[in-house]
């Protein structure tokens, strides 16, 4: 049997460019979802083994329910499988309560023993037209709980490229790596890029944390899921994604992809 390198959520925003970029550097990759032919819920316990049974490597997005790291992690050891997984940037710095799922599966990961490699990633360019604020700039009026601390979004495709990487060579086992962009803008920058390249008004409407748990409580999220987005836009404007790291320079040997090269490439996401 081919043994190949699973990766979880692979029509998602990582996923399906983690699932390009392993068959660019000629891997077998076993893309898995729900919606795929190899099938991976993470809701149904039943789909985990066969995903992981025969794969040497995964690429793994934590779950949003922070009880289902452990056991996966647990039969990821028992399959024999080294973790390539999917974190946040300062992760231990943020509250237990904001990125549940993350700070489980990191922990459930480092205590694991399979040898394991974690990417902490800034906030992603990707989503200022996929899914989290594609809506608002589109609309052209993004309101969210920001200042003026300003962050090096990271493009996804690097993230991708790095992920590929750590799960194809060695010595990368026990690392965790701080991928970022190679500049910092705030997001009235960011907005205000987007807006020149689309050569119409969107605007930045800065919210107070109150303002924004009433406008995402309007919009069908629960107070669960309201109060832990209002928590990380709280440490995000202490500063904890500020500062660029070389990180991905360092790993792909050039330059991180800046904003300008991703706001060019996205334009149709937002006509």
């Amino acid at each position: 049997m081919t043994q190949e390198i699973l990766v979880l959520g692979a029509t998602g925003k990582t996923g399906r460019r983690v699932v390009n970029a392993l068959k660019n550097t000629g891997a077998a990759v076993r893309a898995a979802s729900r919606s795929s032919a190899v099938r991976f819920d993470w809701s149904d316990e039943s789909t985990w083994q066969p995903a992981l049974s025969g794969a040497t490597a995964a690429y793994v997005i934590a779950p949003h329910d922070p009880a289902l790291a452990a056991p996966f992690v647990r039969k990821a050891e028992t399959a024999g499988v080294r973790l390539v997984l999917l974190s946040g940037r300062n992760l231990d710095r943020f509250p237990s309560t904001v990125f549940a799922g993350m700070h489980a599966a990191e922990e459930a990961v480092r205590n694991s023993s399979v040898p394991w490699t974690i990417l902490r990633a800034n906030n992603f360019a990707q989503n200022f037209s996929e899914e989290l604020w594609h809506a608002g700039i589109r609309a052209g009026r993004l309101a969210l709980p920001v200042d003026d601390t300003p962050e090096p979004f990271v493009d996804v495709h690097d993230i991708a490229e790095v992920a590929a990487l750590t799960l194809t060579t060695e010595g990368h086992e026990g690392q965790t790596y701080n991928l970022t962009g190679p500049d910092t803008l705030t997001f009235a920058t960011a907005v205000s890029k987007i807006s020149t390249a689309l050569n119409r008004p969107v605007d930045l409407a800065r919210l107070t944390p109150a303002e924004y748990r009433d406008f995402l409580l309007a919009e069908g999220l629960s107070e669960d899921d309201a109060t832990e987005l209002n928590g990380m836009y709280d440490a995000m404007r202490t500063g904890l994604l500020a500062t660029p790291t070389d990180d991905v320079s360092r790993l792909l040997g050039r330059r991180p992809t800046d904003f300008d090269t991703y706001v060019a490439g996205a334009l149709d996401a937002w006509r």
